[in-house]
């Protein structure tokens, strides 16, 4: 069990971690498994995207923003809601805080289960594409099905974009499915990861421009039920809804858009930017 797990008499809560606002998608599946959970934002918009940055930058920046932020708003759960930041920084996460650390992977075993043809697509960001830590999932979780490495970093613009409310152009897909479905076993994919939280966001959008249909997973699920297992372990009883909501920083610029995308879930924005001593 975490050091520090006892409880006070606030309302339960988990933190959502993340550069951008890609947790979205991680944050609603929460929401519908566990309605009366409160549940705060972390974006480290200060440093947005994770995915085009070096490992050596990135690892000691999340341990400083996510630890700031876990203080900030005093959650039970940190749950970091990234691919990028989960392959990085879930052990130096787990070593500097009391609470406990979900983290996000990719669905590679549930796809391997859910695959009848044997092939899956893994879409996902650069990083997490060339991460040695996905390499090592696939080899312990694909069990021999075939796994195409699909890096779709334009994702994440078009769904933040979309977010915002502006609409996702179907020509702006056209490369992300080509990549699924032109190169080599593309004819025989039946199951695609989306392994990045940015992506299911544009689920409905991906469906509708694949030539045909897919099985279409995310970690969401998984999370959730994480997320609750650990309410559970530590014996954290539920209110019967949920308290106030944060929506926590780690810079001031383009916090109304951020404001914005996040307007579904009412947080309080904190306009002081998280310190960052980095």
């Amino acid at each position: 069990m975490p050091k520090g797990s006892g409880h006070s008499n606030k309302a339960p809560s988990a933190l959502i971690f993340d550069s951008g606002v890609g947790a979205i998608s991680i944050a609603r599946e929460i929401r519908r498994q566990i309605p009366s959970l409160t549940l705060h934002f972390g974006i480290d918009n200060g440093f947005y995207p994770y995915g085009n940055k070096s490992e050596d930058a990135l690892r000691p920046r999340i341990v400083e923003v996510a630890s700031h932020m876990m203080a900030a708003c005093e959650a039970d759960i940190l749950v970091v809601g990234c691919n990028t930041a989960s392959t990085l920084a879930l052990p130096s996460l787990r070593e500097v805080l009391d609470q406990p650390v979900v983290g996000v992977v990719p669905a590679i075993k549930p796809a391997a289960a859910a695959s009848c043809s044997g092939t899956i697509a893994l879409i996902a960001t650069e990083g997490t594409v060339n991460r040695r830590y996905t390499r090592e999932l696939i080899d312990e979780f694909a069990n021999g099905n075939r796994v195409i490495n699909v890096p779709a970093p334009e994702l994440v613009a078009l769904a933040e974009a979309k977010l915002r409310g502006e609409p996702v152009d179907p020509a702006d897909l056209a490369p992300v499915i080509e990549r699924i479905f032109a190169g080599p076993d593309g004819d025989t994919v039946d199951t695609a990861v989306l392994a990045c939280t940015h992506f299911p966001l544009l689920r409905d959008e991906l469906a509708a421009a694949a030539p045909r249909p897919l099985t279409w997973l995310d970690s969401g699920d998984a999370i959730a039920r994480r997320v609750r297992w650990w309410l559970e372990e530590l014996n954290i009883p539920l209110s019967e809804t949920p308290g106030n909501s944060l929506l926590l920083t780690s810079s001031s610029e383009n916090h109304s858009a951020i404001q914005r995308a996040f307007s579904e879930f009412n947080p309080e924005y904190r306009t002081t930017a998280i310190p960052v001593r980095l």
